[in-house]
């Protein structure tokens, strides 16, 4: 997939990227090409959704090759199945070269495995932040709390206070080991250690901020990194 990934983006007229990809991907584009960033940056959005799949329809209806970018999966909370439906519907056809989540890649390279056979044998991933057109949540969050395994959440850390509490009102143990991961894989990655009861306060007196991963579960015991301190595995 690497290797398709890096071909499509040599016959690529427009490239159409988010931020996530990161500053060592996009220097990397051919200097030839179009470069539109229309990422969305802590709420603050260079262009709105549609404008983003307006854009795209403009550019292959005017014959152009165009790569819509991304960090991750694209079509894990990405968006990228609702771009992928717009140009279908415009009689445009899609080629999607799949990446790797950051909900498992993230974790992983920090020495969190989401799945473990002595502490989770399944993992829940989902959003911190619906659709805010929703009359009501998607999300049930007892069950969630009571659901065993790991959790795994994208774009939460703004509501993280909201989010945490949820959990516990749940039945889910105050204690539960979280940790949020920064800027994954990036050099100024940072990992913030806690529990439900306290995440919420850690992560506003360290400031963290988005993009980020939150992890909940037995399986954030297994992180180790000198500067931040170890959490021990009990029985």
């Amino acid at each position: 997939m690497a290797k398709r990934a890096q071909e499509v983006l040599e016959a690529a007229d427009v490239i159409l990227y988010d931020q996530l990809p990161g500053e060592e991907v996009l220097s990397s584009l051919p200097e030839t090409v179009e470069k539109i960033d229309v990422g969305k940056y802590g709420g603050r959005h260079t262009l709105e959704q549609d404008e983003i799949e307006a854009l795209m329809v403009k550019y292959a209806q005017d014959g152009k090759c165009i790569v819509r970018l991304k960090g991750g999966d694209s079509f894990l909370f990405g968006r990228g199945g609702e771009e992928m439906e717009t140009m279908r519907e415009h009689g445009i056809p899609v080629e999607v070269v799949p990446g790797i989540t950051s909900a498992i890649a993230v974790p992983e390279c920090v020495g969190i495995p989401v799945t473990h056979r002595k502490w989770a044998s399944q993992v829940t991933i989902l959003t911190g932040h619906e659709d805010p057109t929703k009359e009501e949540s998607a999300l049930n969050w007892r069950w969630l709390a009571q659901s065993p395994g790991t959790l795994v959440i994208l774009m939460g850390v703004k509501n993280l206070p909201r989010i945490a509490a949820a959990l516990v009102a749940g039945g889910m143990d105050a204690g539960k080991p979280v940790a949020i991961i920064e800027r994954g894989m990036r050099p100024d990655q940072r990992v913030t250690l806690g529990t439900l009861a306290d995440i919420a306060e850690k992560a506003s007196a360290a400031e963290v901020r988005p993009p980020a991963i939150i992890v909940i579960g037995e399986v954030v015991t297994l992180y180790r990194d000198g500067s931040e301190g170890a959490m021990h595995i009990t029985d």
